[in-house]
């Protein structure tokens, strides 16, 4: 302090005043807390009440972390004859994740699923928590949750309520790069016929109120929820109409279903969401007609872009019948009329899903961006980073617990997670 009163402190001084500060403060902190756990642990270690078969093996020691610091934590074992696993009633109760505290292994859990990297995580718990814990320790606290929290995205649901006019499902895949292992045998787009990733669904919901002063729709503020899958898409669909029943998808007014145009996907909508007006995103709808057009004139002829241009315009006026027949009226007789057909059958198999202009007419949003935004954000900015390549479990938890965090429920998924290690106490099972 002698210091700051001689002369006027400069900016690097004040940062290390206020580390300091931090450290001092932190060290009590740590004691209070280690001793309040101690209290606690040693309270849970009396009640409890041995399951049978468990045998009392004595006190043992551990070296725990919280938010402030290390602290020493002594409680009961228990083990069972025969088995190489036990039980420490303390650490159930104190919702003890291998040494981590609730707090810190939350927040583990979370940078870990928020950050780019696992190292990444280490560094802003470091610089912004004054946090030590490594990136192989963040990691392995994700592995450790993740599997729950995937549970947890695919539990049955109890529908809930929905207050808006309009609720949206949508849904997409994209690749996720693997490590070699997990892609024998598995057929991809890669020019010897083999795969570099493997196909991982996420699907969100979504709610509308409100129109803006051109009478497009608005999607209401912190309004989407994303679940994610590695399943098949006969799988991951009654999972998402899970999502969309907690959403309020029994007592909604209307559903819309927002997706391209893949044979999947439309599967999944009649089977799944039978009842909501379907949608094919209106860019996936441009971008076909441009293959159209390319099988009919060629991306080069001068006329490409004004006559794709005339597709979209013609698009947003239910015109897509009118467009087929008379592409195939043109293309009748030519070398490339068989090219244009196949190009053309995307659209007769949606011509239902494409009367843009009244849905437009209804309100409704007719592009699937919300969701494709999803597969960059949620999946691509942490499982497409350069030289990422991941086992299949491994991308799964990270995945379902940053869909957690990204829909704003980890509290409620971590207060799920506490009551479930705390019954592990209960000398006879919960009731279902």
């Amino acid at each position: 302090m002698a210091r700051f009163q001689a002369q006027p402190p400069d900016g690097n001084a004040v940062a290390h005043l206020e580390i300091l500060v931090r450290t001092a403060v932190f060290k009590s902190a740590n004691a209070l807390v280690g001793w309040l756990l101690q209290q606690a642990a040693d309270q849970a270690d009396a009640h409890y009440q041995p399951k049978p078969g468990e045998l009392y093996k004595g006190r043992v020691p551990l070296e725990a972390q919280g938010i402030f610091g290390h602290f020493p934590l002594t409680r009961d074992y228990y083990y069972h004859p025969g088995k190489q696993w036990g039980h420490y009633p303390a650490d159930a109760a104190l919702g003890l994740e291998v040494g981590y505290t609730p707090a810190l292994a939350k927040l583990m859990s979370r940078e870990g699923a928020a950050e780019a990297t696992y190292l990444k995580a280490e560094r802003q718990l470091a610089e912004v928590g004054g946090i030590t814990v490594s990136a192989r320790q963040i990691q392995r606290v994700v592995q450790r949750v993740g599997d729950e929290a995937q549970a947890w995205q695919e539990r049955e649901a109890r529908p809930g309520p929905c207050a808006a006019p309009v609720l949206y499902v949508s849904a997409d895949g994209t690749g996720v790069p693997m490590v070699r292992e997990e892609l024998q045998g598995r057929r991809g787009k890669q020019a010897d016929g083999t795969a570099k990733t493997r196909q991982v669904y996420l699907g969100c919901v979504f709610t509308q109120h409100d129109k803006d002063e051109k009478g497009h729709p608005v999607r209401d503020p912190d309004s989407t929820t994303y679940v994610s899958s590695f399943k098949s898409i006969d799988e991951f669909g009654p999972l998402l109409r899970q999502e969309a029943l907690r959403r309020g998808l029994g007592a909604v007014p209307q559903t819309v279903l927002l997706i391209d145009g893949a044979a999947g996907l439309e599967k999944m909508g009649r089977l799944c969401f039978k009842n909501s007006v379907q949608i094919v995103d209106f860019f996936h709808a441009l971008e076909h007609a441009g293959l159209v057009l390319e099988a009919l004139i060629g991306k080069a002829h001068p006329d490409y872009k004004k006559r794709l241009g005339r597709w979209a315009k013609r698009l947003l006026k239910n015109g897509v019948a009118a467009l087929i027949q008379e592409t195939r009226k043109e293309s009748a007789g030519q070398p490339q009329a068989q090219a244009v057909a196949d190009a053309l059958g995307y659209f007769e198999r949606n011509v239902a899903r494409m009367q843009y202009g009244t849905f437009r007419e209804q309100g409704f949003f007719i592009g699937s961006g919300v969701v494709e935004a999803g597969c960059k954000t949620v999946i691509g900015a942490r499982c497409k980073q350069s030289g990422m390549f991941w086992s299949k479990p491994g991308a799964e938890k990270v995945l379902a617990l940053r869909c957690l965090y990204t829909s704003r429920r980890l509290d409620e998924f971590w207060k799920h997670r506490l009551n479930r290690q705390a019954a592990r106490n209960d000398a006879l099972p919960l009731a279902a």
